[in-house]
C-alpha cells in the first residue's frame, strides 16, 4: 500500500472512531430515530440525482438497506440514547464480524476455521466480562448494552446481503450502492420515530435544531458515509482484501480514545479486561494463532 492510501485509510479509521461520538453529540437535541432518518435523508440527496442506480433486483438493495441501514443504526442511536457509552459502543458493535461469520457459515456453508472459532470464544467471553462489569453498579444499562449487539448483528445481516449482491453477474459500484441503498431507511425511520416519540416531539426538534445537531448530521451524512465509504470501497478495489480489512481493527481504538477526550468516559477495570478480550478475539480471526519470529541474521 503507498503512503498516500495508507494515510487515506487511517483518515477514514479515525472517521469513523470519531462516528460515536458524533452520535451522541447529535442526540443531544433529537430523538434518535428522527436523527438517523435525517442521516439518510442528506446521504441519497442530492447524491442519487448523480450516482445511478445499481442494477440489481429490488429485493436485495431493500434487504441491504434495512438490514446495515435501518437495522443498524435504529439500535445503535437508541442504544446510545438510554447510556450506552459511545467508545464502548464502538467496540461493542465490532462483534459484527463474528455474526458474519456465523451466518456465512450457515448461508454459505463456509466451514469455520480454527483461528475463527478461538476468536469468536475469546470475544464471547469478553462480552460476557463486559456485561458482568455494566450490571456491576457501572453506568452501563443492560437495554444499551443489547442494543448496540442488536445493531451488530443487523450489520451482520447487511454484510450477508451484500455478499450476495457482490455475487451477481455485474455487482454495483460501491457509492452506487450506499447512496441508494441509504433512501431505502428513510420513511421506516420517520414512521418509528413518529410511533415511538410522536409528532410534536418531531415537530420541536426541528424548530428547535441547532448547530450541534445540524454538525453532527453533516458529519454523519457526508463524512462519515459518503466519504468514508467511498475512499473504503476503492481501497478494497485497489489492494488485497487482507491489506485493508484489519486496519477497520483501529476504529474501536479511536471510537474508545475520542471518547475518554471529548465525553470523559471511562471504562472500569472489568469493563477494560472484557474490552482487551474482544479486541484479542478479533485479532485472533484476522490473523489466526500464529506469532511471527523475528528474522535473525
Amino acid at each position: 500500500m503507498t503512503r498516500k492510501d495508507g494515510l487515506l485509510a487511517m483518515l477514514v479509521v479515525v472517521v469513523w472512531g470519531l462516528n460515536f461520538v458524533v452520535i451522541k453529540m447529535g442526540l443531544h437535541n433529537m430523538p434518535p430515530l428522527m436523527l438517523a432518518g435525517l442521516r439518510f435523508l442528506l446521504v441519497a440527496f442530492p447524491a442519487l440525482l448523480f450516482v445511478s442506480r445499481p442494477k440489481i433486483p429490488f429485493r436485495l438493495l431493500a434487504a441491504y438497506g434495512l438490514t446495515i441501514s435501518f437495522g443498524q443504526f435504529a439500535f445503535l442511536f437508541c442504544a446510545i440514547k438510554f447510556g450506552m457509552p459511545a467508545g464502548l459502543a464502538s467496540l461493542v458493535l465490532q462483534a459484527q464480524a463474528f455474526f458474519t461469520i456465523i451466518l456465512g457459515a450457515f448461508v454459505f456453508r463456509e466451514r469455520l476455521q480454527t483461528k475463527q472459532i478461538a476468536g469468536i470464544s475469546l470475544a464471547v467471553i469478553g462480552v460476557l466480562i463486559l456485561i458482568e462489569g455494566s450490571l456491576g453498579g457501572q453506568h452501563v444499562a443492560l437495554l444499551g448494552f443489547m442494543l448496540t449487539l442488536a445493531a451488530a448483528f443487523s450489520w451482520a445481516c447487511g454484510n450477508i446481503f451484500n455478499k450476495k449482491i457482490m455475487q451477481l453477474a455485474a455487482p454495483p459500484q460501491i457509492m452506487s450502492l450506499v447512496v441508494w441503498s441509504a433512501l431505502i431507511p428513510v420513511i421506516p425511520f420517520f414512521v418509528a420515530s413518529l410511533l415511538m416519540d410522536g409528532p410534536a416531539l418531531m415537530l420541536q426538534s426541528l424548530v428547535a435544531i441547532d448547530l450541534t445537531t445540524i454538525l453532527s448530521l453533516v458529519y454523519l451524512a457526508f463524512v462519515a458515509t459518503i466519504v468514508g465509504y467511498g475512499i473504503w470501497g476503492t481501497l478494497l478495489g485497489r489492494y488485497e482484501t487482507w491489506r485493508v480489512a484489519p486496519l477497520s481493527l483501529l476504529v474501536p481504538v479511536v471510537g474508545m480514545a475520542s471518547a475518554a477526550l471529548l465525553l470523559d468516559e471511562r471504562l472500569s477495570a472489568t469493563q477494560l479486561v472484557g474490552a482487551v478480550l474482544i479486541m484479542c478475539g478479533l485479532y485472533i480471526n484476522v490473523f489466526g494463532l500464529r506469532v511471527r519470529k523475528p528474522v535473525v541474521g
